[in-house]
């Protein structure tokens, strides 16, 4: 769910709006250098100066080299947690994660270069590709952590009576299988979307791989 946008949270300060602008640069850079050189033959150095900052902001947004190629958009996660906690009440679970994901991938169509730029990098260089699982794992893990507060503070909250293997199910179970299917219908959207850009719109495919998950992923007609 990592996405590389600096203008998702366009609600901001003008300070932060700066912030995300230099993040989003830093990354822009580092990604770019590493598709033509090798991320291997890439330094701080480097990356630094295609950005226009001194090394010392690089460190200030990035603790090493490696983090600016693996923590691609990491306000992202937070901003989508965000909004699925301030999602209207009447919006189902699922209906709240789309809502977040589709304000947080707006800006899809414009990041699409950039996006298969960063997916040779990684391929190129398996140790940035493992530590990007993880760092989508982790998103993961935050994204069915907001899913679960909303439910037990919203009107779909398991009732007072209802058995541990209720609550389980609805605080446990479901957040996670639910984020688990968000992130990857999020990338099946992404993928199907870059092998057929002359064809849709990106929120076009987003917003029908999600009606197909409300609708409990009916078989196709033959």
């Amino acid at each position: 769910m990592q996405v590389m946008s600096e203008g998702s949270a366009a609600g901001g300060g003008l300070r932060e709006r700066k912030k995300r602008a230099t993040r989003a640069a830093l990354t822009e850079a580092a990604v770019r250098l590493a598709a033509e050189h090798g991320a291997e033959k890439v330094t701080v150095e480097a990356i630094s100066a295609a950005a226009g900052v001194s090394v010392r902001t690089f460190f200030n947004y990035f603790d090493s080299r490696d983090d600016v190629f693996v923590l691609v958009g990491a306000e992202s996660g937070a901003q989508v947690r965000q909004a699925l906690l301030a999602a209207p009440a009447g919006l189902t679970p699922l209906e709240a994660v789309r809502d977040a994901l589709a304000a947080e991938l707006a800006e899809a169509e414009q990041q699409h270069e950039l996006w298969r730029l960063h997916g040779e990098v990684l391929r190129a260089a398996p140790h940035l590709l493992v530590r990007s699982l993880g760092a989508h794992m982790a998103d993961e893990t935050g994204l069915a952590e907001a899913v679960a507060e909303r439910i037990r503070s919203g009107p779909g909250a398991p009732p007072p009576d209802a058995s541990p293997e209720e609550r389980r199910k609805a605080l446990d179970l479901y957040p996670r299988l639910l984020a688990a299917v968000a992130v990857t219908a999020v990338r099946v959207s992404v993928d199907h979307w870059c092998a057929r850009q002359d064809e849709r719109a990106f929120p076009e495919v987003f917003q029908e791989v999600f009606a197909l998950l409300a609708a409990g992923l009916p078989a196709p007609p033959a």
